[in-house]
């Protein structure tokens, strides 16, 4: 008797899942779907709160009042805005007048930006399409010079300068940066070049065009986001640039911004105008943020120009 109980037991239908847990099962199954979504989402926002967090705070202390961007601790939103601290800018702080040193900032970056991508692009579109004899040698030799430091080699530039009537000069500083700007900038465009079809150019010198006509008609237009990629890199780095500046500029009047607000972060009597200086920091930050958002397709296009075949 016991025995056909418990088979009878054992051949009875085992009970459906109750509604509950089939629930739980596709919870479960849509947290494990979009939970990959769900964590890029907050790495992506934790990530823009840390790039944009310094510049909330640049701008706020940029608009506050003289008193206020000197309380400590420092208030996150200004009690009122005020534009004063822009307006000073054109004064003369410290004996500083930042809205001159803006103008020789701005000489010395687009003078490097404009030399330095014609150069690059005439260089990279020569080591691309237009090998010669000791060419791969030459193109190894440019590529060297990046692992020479800058601050290595001042004394001797600071000394050729001199003897050649440019020290002291805007001109002078503007033909460092593009020196050592060049390497990286070559770099760029014989990879942008290399990376155009060969066919493009044969079709027209077929057509009658000749090399330089072949490389402005056909391959220039193709190249542009390895020129804007380099004339992004140039101008970024010509803008920042503090140590040659300092170095190779002794006129206060001539001093490019970064070295004038680098003076002025170090104050007078140990005392920094805090909101004046963020003012100026912001009128350098702000034109490269915005540069590069307009621009930012094609500097990406530029960098990864070559890489991929």
């Amino acid at each position: 008797m016991t025995l056909q109980q418990t088979g009878t037991a054992a051949d009875s239908p085992v009970p459906a899942p109750s509604t509950s847990r089939r629930t739980q099962r596709t919870a479960r199954r849509r947290a494990y779907k979009y939970l990959p979504t769900g964590a890029w989402w907050v790495v992506s926002v934790c990530v823009a709160v840390l790039f944009l967090y310094p510049l909330y705070i640049l701008l706020s202390q940029s608009l506050k009042s003289r008193s206020e961007a000197a309380q400590t601790p420092p208030t996150l939103v200004p009690h009122s805005l005020s534009f004063d601290n822009f307006a000073q800018l054109g004064s003369n702080a410290g004996g500083l007048s930042l809205t001159h040193s803006l103008g020789n900032s701005l000489f010395v970056t687009l003078s490097t930006t404009i030399i330095t991508v014609i150069v690059t692009t005439m260089a990279g579109y020569a080591f691309a399409k237009l090998p010669f004899r000791g060419s791969k040698l030459a193109f190894f030799v440019t590529l060297i010079t990046f692992m020479v430091p800058f601050q290595a080699i001042i004394t001797p530039i600071y000394l050729t300068l001199n003897n050649i009537g440019l020290q002291n000069n805007l001109f002078g500083v503007t033909l460092v940066l593009t020196t050592f700007n060049l390497p990286f900038g070559i770099f760029l465009m014989r990879n942008s070049f290399a990376a155009i079809p060969p066919s493009l150019e044969e079709a027209a010198m077929i057509d009658g065009a000749g090399v330089f006509g072949a490389m402005w008609r056909v391959m220039l237009p193709n190249a542009i986001p390895g020129i804007v990629s380099t004339a992004l890199l140039t101008f970024f780095a010509a803008w920042n640039d503090f140590f040659a500046s300092l170095i190779l500029i002794t006129d206060q009047s001539k001093y490019t911004l970064p070295v004038s607000l680098g003076i002025l972060s170090a104050g007078q009597n140990n005392a920094v105008d805090w909101g004046l200086l963020e003012a100026g920091v912001a009128v350098t930050v702000i034109p490269c943020v915005v540069i590069y958002l307009v621009l930012q397709k094609y500097y990406n296009a530029g960098l990864l120009s070559g890489a991929v075949k």
